[in-house]
């Protein structure tokens, strides 16, 4: 069943004093369809399944079409074939097959996961419209310092993922320097990320993006 929620978020910026809100209306799903976000969830990950292993089996295997020897009479076990399983060189029994894991999800399936989501990380979401620097070249120093100005701080088991609607380069190389920090667009957004990250950051632009792209 789909619900509506409203989520009103404190945007946060450096100056302390200013407080301002944006408010944003989600359709997601309730607590009994929860199953929603396991599904998108696994079709993500068989995505990423590198299909490299394939075994042969004994139909598959070249050769063995002769009988190695007569059914009776020579004292050994009976054998049709010298590419059964049983031998050296013959098929494989119940090996991997280069077979195809990717399970089909619907669009508004995807989005609504997505948005549940999103409803479900609230309180470990941050907004702020001041996090996209100018930055000439790649600077680590200055969006750790951003980051701490804002009230953010980075620990060793706390992920954080930042959302935003920039394309510098300088950004990316500047946040890729940090271990538990990644980055993603708000156009192209990833459910294991939002799903393992213990902090979430959306600048006002992405937040809008978001309720735009996804909302639908």
């Amino acid at each position: 069943m789909v619900i509506e929620k409203s989520l009103k978020y404190r945007i946060i910026t450096e100056n302390k004093n200013l407080e301002n809100f944006k408010t944003i209306n989600l359709k997601i799903s309730d607590k009994k369809g929860m199953y929603i976000i396991h599904r998108a969830l696994v079709q993500q990950l068989n995505c990423k399944r590198k299909k490299t292993v394939s075994t042969k089996t004994r139909s598959e295997v070249r050769g063995g079409g002769r009988k190695p020897w007569k059914q009776k009479g020579t004292g050994r076990a009976r054998a049709g074939s010298n590419r059964s399983p049983l031998w050296r060189g013959g098929g494989v029994i119940f090996g991997p097959k280069n077979q195809n894991y990717k399970i089909k999800i619907n669009k508004k399936e995807k989005k609504l996961a997505l948005r549940t989501i999103i409803y479900n990380k609230f309180k470990q979401t941050f907004v702020t419209d001041n996090l996209n620097p100018i930055l000439d070249k790649p600077n680590t120093q200055l969006i750790l310092q951003k980051l701490t100005n804002l009230g953010i701080s980075i620990t060793k088991n706390s992920k954080i993922l930042i959302i935003t609607t920039n394309q510098d380069p300088n950004l990316y190389l500047s946040i890729r320097n940090l271990q538990n920090v990644d980055l993603i667009n708000a156009s192209q957004m990833n459910l294991f990320k939002i799903l393992k990250a213990k902090q979430i950051i959306i600048t006002t632009n992405a937040l809008d993006t978001i309720n735009k792209i996804y909302n639908q």
